[in-house]
């Protein structure tokens, strides 16, 4: 009888502590920033709510495609972070859902149009331009003219000193094929594109891996967003960032909700907490310089004026576009991709 009753005390805690751990708060995070900003936004918000986060980091690119492909059976709750345009796909494709967070009257004018174009499917979280940065040391060492503008990119003597990601998987490879459709036109971006890829060394997956290789003494010019280029420059790499003469394009980094979130409640939290000055402060502690959506939030001194580079007025709507992306793509598959190098 004391066996029994030792073994049904045994099992009985072990249903206990079962259905606590079941009922415990969570929340499933799919991260498109930097990976260390990636684990303190993870680690800052089981700090400040006491909810379990199981973050994955990868592109944007990959992230949206995991989304799409999980859309019968959901298993992530937030995705935060990584450039606008396939936020906006996947609002467009009916893959995440709408919130309007009691946040929205903090943030910046951008932040509120990001959201509106998507039906409040998404929000701008943070914004930084596009461009390029360079190696000054293996400049002078390859006795290489310093470059200043896009099209300067395209001169052979620039051949193998040059990095970008691939458009497929990089949202900051995608946001450099549309910058220039819309800075050259079609045809002549697409010209723009052949050009590139002569020169072009290797084609990353991540959107950031290619300013960390320059940094690294790996290649001579990455093309990526410039606060990724003021990252390996602040962190002492000799590193030199460009804003193109011609103009640029620029992200807004975005943050969504995943249609059919298992943790819903968690999710809206974690949305309202990242949307805080306090949440964005924390790209500081990371060497982080984008500028942060929440008006009250800090900006580095060391993050690219915005005001002082030239920006085009990037249609984050069309080029967002399910459609158009995948045309964009498509084409730059079978006209750039494929050829000689």
């Amino acid at each position: 009888m004391n066996t029994f009753r030792y073994t049904l005390g045994v099992s009985l805690l072990a249903i206990a502590a079962s259905a606590g751990a079941a009922s415990a708060a969570k929340l499933t995070l799919y991260c498109s920033a930097q990976e260390d900003w990636c684990q303190l936004m993870a680690r800052s918000f089981e700090e400040a709510t006491g909810i379990d986060v199981n973050m994955t980091r990868k592109s944007s690119g990959e992230t949206f495609a995991q989304v799409k492909a999980e859309a019968s059976n959901p298993k992530g709750d937030v995705w935060w972070g990584g450039t606008g345009d396939p936020h906006l796909q996947a609002a467009e494709e009916d893959l995440t859902d709408p919130y309007i967070s009691p946040m929205r009257s903090e943030l910046q004018d951008w932040s509120i149009s990001q959201a509106a174009s998507a039906g409040d499917k998404t929000i701008g979280i943070y914004s930084g331009a596009l461009g390029y940065g360079y190696n000054t040391d293996l400049l002078a060492a390859n006795n290489l003219p310093e470059p200043a503008c896009w099209k300067d990119l395209l001169k052979p003597e620039y051949k193998g000193h040059v990095q970008m990601a691939n458009p497929n998987s990089s949202g900051t490879a995608y946001t450099t094929l549309a910058t220039m459709v819309q800075l050259f036109g079609e045809d002549e971006g697409f010209e723009f594109m052949k050009g590139l890829h002569a020169n072009i060394n290797q084609y990353t997956k991540s959107g950031s891996a290619p300013i960390k290789a320059a940094g690294r003494g790996e290649t001579t010019i990455g093309i990526v967003f410039m606060h990724d280029a003021v990252a390996q420059a602040v962190s002492g790499f000799p590193i030199k960032v460009v804003a193109p003469c011609e103009g640029t394009g620029y992200e807004i980094g975005s943050m969504s909700i995943i249609k059919g979130a298992r943790n819903l409640e968690e999710a809206h939290k974690f949305y309202d907490w990242a949307l805080s000055a306090d949440a964005q402060n924390l790209a500081l502690q990371v060497k982080a310089f984008q500028v942060p959506s929440n008006v009250n939030a800090e900006t580095s001194p060391s993050a690219p004026d915005l005001s002082s580079i030239k920006l085009i007025d990037y249609d984050f709507k069309l080029y967002g576009s399910s459609d158009e992306r995948k045309r964009l793509l498509q084409k730059w598959d079978e006209e750039v991709s494929t050829l000689p190098q």
